[in-house]
């Protein structure tokens, strides 16, 4: 019963916030072993991740043990990231140093980062999926795509194609 309680009194701060799930499914091959890196901010592009956020992760093969982030939150294929907003917008997008990179083979030697969702405490949404990007010919090219909607899938997760082609 003490055990009980106790576990009680470590979620009860949690019951006050509003909860995402960031999900990363598995990628292709190496691409699973790349970590985008986590970034929020709010309206005014104060980073609050460490001050307006609690953050854990769990497997996609063992989504009900949680894990807690000893440093810097990342997520890698196969992962779920819930965090825990107080109230209020957030702007959420994720990178990858070009030192954190593993040698992998693309056209983009720089930082990779994604597009730049807005997420509202108001709004009902409950998860949103990170992708890595493609070239028209379907090859990683080093950048990353954060939706609302679930990425297409067969065996792995496709990339979501970002072309190179202007207008024609």
């Amino acid at each position: 019963m003490k055990k009980l309680f106790f576990i009680l009194m470590l979620l009860y701060p949690l019951s006050s916030l509003f909860g995402l799930i960031i999900y990363r499914p598995y990628n292709n091959g190496d691409m699973n072993e790349i970590r985008c890196y986590l970034k929020v901010t709010d309206e005014n592009d104060n980073d609050v991740l460490k001050t307006n956020c609690k953050v854990f992760y769990a497997w996609y093969d063992e989504p009900n043990v949680f894990y807690s982030y000893k440093k810097t939150v990342f997520i890698a294929g196969g992962m779920a990231t819930h965090i825990y907003f107080t109230p209020g917008k957030y702007k959420i997008s994720v990178y990858t140093p070009k030192d954190k990179q593993n040698n992998f083979e693309c056209n983009n030697k720089e930082t990779w980062t994604s597009n730049t969702f807005i997420y509202d405490t108001n709004n009902p949404l409950k998860v949103i999926f990170i992708t890595p990007t493609a070239d028209d010919n379907v090859f990683y090219n080093g950048g990353w795509f954060i939706s609302y909607k679930a990425p297409k899938f067969y065996k792995f997760t496709k990339p979501v194609i970002i072309s190179s082609r202007k207008n024609d």
